[in-house]
C-alpha cells in the first residue's frame, strides 16, 4: 500500500462516511482491500465464518449490515417479482449477437441495482435472498449432450460460442471496469466438468478426463471470463473432479485458476455443494472437516450452513485461521466494490422506473426475434400469405409460464403464440384447438379463469414462514393463473417466504358458467389439504403426484369456495402444482377434424421446463429427474402431427424446448419448422411477426440437432468424442450454425491478412433476394495434420444486415487467442506453428464453406 492509500484509510477510519462520499473512483477502487482488511483485525473468529456463509449476519459495532449473497439473473433478475423476462440463455446464444447480449444484460444490472435500492429500503437495510447485488450467472458449462435437463441455462455446445457470449454477460452485468463502484458483480458456474446428469452429480467423479477435452472443451470458457472478463466470482460445482470435490479441488482452485489464470476474486459453492464432500462423496467424515478441507483448497463463500464449523476446525487443528482470513479478505473486498457495505443510494442510482419499462420490453422483443431459428422452409410456405386461415394447435400455443425457462422472473404481461396471432390477424382466419398436452393422452381444459378472490380474478395466496398457518402472513399474492411450484434449485413461492418450513392457503371462489364434472390437478410434495364450502374433500399426507386429481359435479352458476392448504415438511425437494378444469381425452381424429378448414396449421409443440430443468421431481416416460432418457418429440404429439399430415394438411411445426429435440420425422411431414427455445414474455410477438413476414428471421443454432438418440454416445461419458460438431462424424437433423432466412446469401472468395498478433479475416457477401436480411458469418479454424483433433472449431463470428441485392465486405479479426490449438506436449492450449485451413460461411457443414489455406 502506498503511503497516499495508507493516509486515506487512516482517516477513513477515523471520520467515516463523510470521507467516503468524498473519495474519487480510482480510491474507491483502490480502498476496497484495505478496508477490508481493517474490519477482518477487529472480527471475532466466529463473525468470520457468519460471514462466509451467503446468509451473512449484520455486525452493528462495525457498520457491516445483514447480505445475502443469492441472487439469480440467468436472462433477466429472477425469482423476486417484476423483472424482465428475456428468451432463456440457449435462446439468447441463437442470435449470435453478443452486442445485444451486452445491451440485455446492461439493462438486467439496471433494474438489478433499482431492485437491491429498493430491498434495501423497504426491509430497513436487510438484504435477504434475492435482494443483493451478487448474480450467480452467467453458467458457462458446456452443452455436451441433448439429454441434460440444464443445458437451456447455457450458451451451447461450442466454447469459442459460449466464451463470447459469456464475456457479453460479464461485462453487462459487473459495468465498466473505470467506474467509481462495480455495478453488479457475476459468477462463472459451473467449475468444472459438469454437464450433467443431474441425478448423480452429487456423487459423480469425472475422472480420467482426457486432458484434450478439458482444455479444449471444459476450461476455454472459465479462462476467458476470468483473464479477459474480470468477473468477480467463480462458483465450484457439486461433482468431483479426478476424486475430488470441485469445491475443495486443489488442481482445480489452486493449480489452474488461481496460479495459472491469476484469479483475485472469491470462489462460492453451489449451493449445499459441500454436504457432499461427507453425504454424497464421501471424502470428508463430518461437516467440520469439510468446511476445512473447502476453505483450505479456496472454496471462500458457502452456499449453505457448513462454515459454522470453522471456528471448530480451527480449534481442532484442521485449518489455520489465516485460511479464513485470506477468504474472508476477498468477500469483504467483494462488497466494497460493490459499495454494499456502506449503502449509500447514490451508488449507482438507478430508479426503480427502469424495471420491465418500455425500452426493457423492446430489448426482450428485439433479443426474442434474433433468438428464432428458422429450420425448414419447404416450398417457401414461410412467411405465411395474407387471407391464409390459420389452425393453431399443440401444447405450447397459449402457455405463457412455458415461455419464462427457469431461473427466472416474473413480467407483468406474456406474449403467447396464440394470443399475437390473434392479435395481428382477423378472428375468423383462426382456428385454436389444443389437441394434446406435452405428453398424455388426457388433458386438462383449464378454468382458472373462472376463479375470484376478493374481487379479482384468480386465486389468493396467504404463506406464513411456519408449517401451522401461524402468525403474520410472510406474503399474500394474487395468483392469476395455474401455479406449478418447485423449490428446486432453491427457487422460493415468493418473495420473503422460506424455501423450508412454510406453509401456504390458497383460496378462491368458483363460479361454474357450466354444469359438469370438475377435476382438480393437485401435484404436490408435502401435505396438501382441499376443501370445497369449508369441507375436506382430499388429503394428502406426503405426496399428491401419483393421483393428481379430485373430481366433483358442479352445477351452473353456483358459488363454491376453494382452499387449498400446503405445509412444507420434507428435505427433498418441495413442489405444489393447482389447476381446475374438464378433463378431456385426447381424441386425435377429432382434433384434426377440427380443423379441417385450415389452409395452415401452426403446430406449438415440443417440450416445457416443467420436464427439463434442474434436478426435477419428474418421471415419465422420456424424463428424470430433470434430465431427458430420451430425445424424441413425445408420443402423443408425434400422433398428432402425423394425423395431421396423414390428413392433407400444411404444417408448420413451431419446437419450443431448451434442448435439442430428435425431430427426424417431424421433418419429414412439416413443410416449415421454426425452433422457438423458451423466448421470454415477447416471445409470441416474435413468433408471429416471423410467420406473418414481419420479420425476416436469422437464428443460427447453438448447438447440433441430432436425428435420434442412436448418435450419441453414452450420457455419462465425458469424452468428446462423438460429440457436438466438432467430433461428431454422423449426418445430423440439422447441424449446429445452421439456421435459414426469407432470403438467400451468397459468398465471395475470402482473404486472409496476417497481421500482429493474428489474422483479419474478410469475405464479400451478398444478399442475392429480394427482401433485406440478416446473415450469421462464421469462421473456422482446421488443422488438417492432427488426426486427434476437432474437424474444424468455430473462431469468429459476427452478426450482419445485407440490404437486398447488396455486397457488403465483412471483416473479422483473429487475435491470438482465436488461433490456439491444443498442444499435447504441453497439455494446453497454445499457438503452434504449422498448416491451418481457415473455413468461412453461414453454418458449420464443411461442404458448404469457403476454404483458406495459412501457414501459422
Amino acid at each position: 500500500m502506498n503511503n497516499t492509500a495508507k493516509d486515506l484509510l487512516r482517516r477513513t477510519l477515523l471520520l467515516g462516511a463523510g470521507v467516503i462520499a468524498a473519495m474519487t473512483a480510482s480510491a474507491q477502487k483502490e480502498m476496497a482491500e484495505p478496508r477490508a482488511q481493517a474490519l477482518i483485525d477487529r472480527l471475532t473468529l466466529e463473525e468470520k465464518a457468519a460471514l462466509m456463509q451467503h446468509t451473512s449476519p449484520a455486525i452493528p459495532r462495525l457498520g457491516i449490515k445483514q447480505y445475502n449473497w443469492w441472487n439469480e439473473a440467468l436472462h433477466g433478475v429472477g425469482r423476486s417479482g417484476l423483472a424482465t423476462v428475456f428468451p432463456q440463455s440457449i435462446g439468447m446464444a441463437a442470435s449470435w449477437d453478443n452486442d445485444l447480449l451486452y445491451e440485455v444484460f446492461t439493462a438486467v444490472s439496471d433494474e438489478a441495482r433499482a431492485k437491491s435500492h429498493k430491498a434495501d429500503a423497504d426491509t430497513d437495510g436487510k438484504l435477504n435472498i434475492y435482494q443483493g447485488l451478487t448474480f450467480w450467472t452467467p453458467n458457462v458449462n458446456i452443452f455436451r449432450d441433448p439429454r441434460w435437463g440444464r443445458g437451456q441455462e447455457t450458451y451451447g455446445e461450442d466454447p469459442w460460442l459460449t466464451s463470447r457470449m459469456g464475456l457479453a454477460v460479464v461485462r453487462g452485468l459487473q459495468g465498466p471496469a473505470e467506474a467509481e463502484y462495480d455495478k453488479t458483480h457475476a459468477c462463472a458456474k459451473h467449475y468444472a466438468v459438469h454437464s450433467g446428469p443431474e441425478w448423480n452429480r452429487h456423487t459423480y467423479d469425472a475422472k480420467e478426463i482426457d486432458p484434450r477435452d478439458l482444455r479444449e472443451t471444459y476450461l476455454p470458457a472459465f479462462r476467458t471470463l476470468v483473464v479477459d472478463g474480470g468477473v468477480k466470482e467463480v462458483m465450484c460445482a457439486y461433482n468431483r473432479y479426478e476424486g475430488q470435490p470441485c469445491c475443495g479441488n486443489d488442481r482445480l482452485l489452486t493449480q489452474i485458476l488461481r496460479d495459472e489464470w491469476g484469479y483475485k476474486g472469491l470462489v462460492v459453492s453451489d449451493c449445499w455443494a459441500i454436504n457432499d464432500f461427507y453425504n454424497g462423496h464421501n471424502t470428508e467424515p463430518d461437516a467440520t472437516h469439510a468446511a476445512a478441507t473447502a476453505v483450505y483448497n479456496g472454496t471462500d463463500l458457502e452456499c449453505g450452513p457448513n462454515y459454522g464449523n470453522l471456528p471448530e476446525a480451527v480449534r481442532a487443528g484442521l485449518i489455520d485461521e489465516a485460511k479464513i482470513d485470506r477468504s474472508l479478505l476477498r468477500l469483504l473486498t467483494a462488497r466494497y466494490q460493490l459499495g454494499e457495505i456502506d449503502r449509500n443510494p447514490g451508488v449507482w442510482p438507478v430508479p426503480y422506473s427502469v424495471v420491465n419499462s418500455k425500452p426493457h420490453q423492446d430489448l426482450a422483443l428485439k433479443m426474442a426475434r434474433e433468438a428464432i431459428v428458422l429450420l425448414q422452409n419447404r416450398n417457401g410456405i414461410l412467411p405465411l400469405k395474407k387471407g391464409t386461415k390459420i389452425a393453431v394447435m399443440g401444447p405450447n400455443a397459449a402457455d405463457s409460464v412455458m415461455q419464462w425457462g427457469n431461473y427466472n422472473g416474473f413480467p407483468a404481461h406474456t406474449s403467447t403464440l396464440l394470443s399475437a396471432l390473434r392479435e395481428a390477424l382477423p378472428e375468423a382466419d383462426i382456428i385454436y384447438e389444443p389437441g394434446c398436452s406435452h405428453t398424455d393422452t388426457e388433458r386438462l381444459e383449464s378454468l382458472f379463469g373462472q376463479l375470484k378472490a376478493d374481487g379479482k380474478q384468480g386465486m389468493k395466496a396467504v404463506y406464513h414462514n411456519n408449517t401451522k398457518h401461524e402468525g403474520a402472513p410472510a406474503a399474500t399474492v394474487q395468483l392469476n393463473s395455474p401455479f406449478k411450484y418447485s423449490t428446486a434449485g432453491a427457487t422460493t413461492f415468493a418473495q420473503g417466504v422460506n424455501i423450508k418450513d412454510f406453509s401456504a392457503i390458497y383460496t378462491a371462489e368458483f363460479t361454474p358458467q357450466e354444469s359438469g364434472l370438475v377435476a382438480f390437478e393437485i401435484a404436490s410434495h408435502g401435505p396438501t389439504e382441499l376443501l370445497i364450502n369449508g369441507k375436506q374433500v382430499r388429503e394428502t399426507k406426503h405426496s399428491g403426484t401419483e393421483q393428481p386429481y379430485y373430481t366433483m359435479t358442479v352445477k351452473k352458476g353456483k358459488k363454491y369456495d376453494i382452499e387449498l392448504r400446503f405445509a412444507q415438511m420434507f428435505n427433498e425437494g418441495t413442489q405444489l402444482s393447482f389447476d381446475l378444469g374438464k378433463m378431456v381425452p385426447v381424441n386425435v381424429k377429432e382434433a384434426v377434424d377440427r380443423v379441417k378448414d385450415a389452409d395452415v396449421v401452426i403446430f406449438a409443440g415440443g417440450i416445457s421446463p416443467r420436464l427439463e430443468g434442474e434436478e426435477m421431481p419428474v418421471t415419465i416416460e422420456g424424463f428424470k429427474g430433470g434430465d431427458r432418457t430420451d430425445i424424441e418429440l413425445p408420443k402423443i404429439q408425434r400422433m398428432m402431427v402425423k394425423a395431421l399430415a396423414d390428413a392433407g394438411k400444411k404444417i408448420v411445426f413451431v419446437n419450443f424446448s431448451g434442448s435439442a429435440v430428435g425431430l427426424e420425422p417431424e421433418a419429414a411431414l412439416c413443410d416449415g419448422m421454426v425452433q422457438a427455445w423458451y423466448p421470454g414474455q415477447a416471445g409470441g410477438q416474435a413468433l408471429a411477426d416471423v410467420i406473418l413476414g414481419e420479420y425476416n428471421p436469422a437464428g443460427r443454432l447453438p448447438v447440433t440437432f441430432y436425428r435420434n438418440l442412436a448418435q450419441l454416445p453414452d450420457f455419462e461419458d465425458y469424452s468428446m468424442k462423438g460429440r457436438t460438431y466438432r467430433y461428431f462424424q454422423g449426418d445430423p437433423l440439422f447441424r449446429f450454425g445452421h439456421g435459414l432466412s426469407y432470403t438467400t446469401f451468397d459468398y465471395g472468395t475470402p482473404s486472409v491478412e496476417k497481421v500482429v498478433d493474428g489474422l483479419l479475416v474478410t469475405v464479400p457477401v451478398t444478399n442475392t433476394g429480394s427482401r433485406d436480411g440478416e446473415e450469421v458469418v462464421q469462421v473456422y479454424l482446421s488443422k488438417p495434420d492432427d488426426k486427434d483433433g476437432p474437424s474444424h472449431a468455430l473462431r469468429a463470428f459476427r452478426r450482419v444486415t445485407v440490404p437486398a441485392g447488396q455486397t457488403i465486405n465483412v471483416t473479422l479479426p483473429m487475435a491470438s487467442e482465436s488461433l490456439e490449438w491444443y498442444d499435447p506436449s504441453k497439455e494446453l492450449m497454445t499457438r503452434i506453428p504449422g498448416t491451418y485451413r481457415v473455413l468461412i460461411g453461414g453454418t458449420s457443414d464443411p461442404a458448404l464453406l469457403k476454404s483458406v489455406e495459412i501457414g501459422l
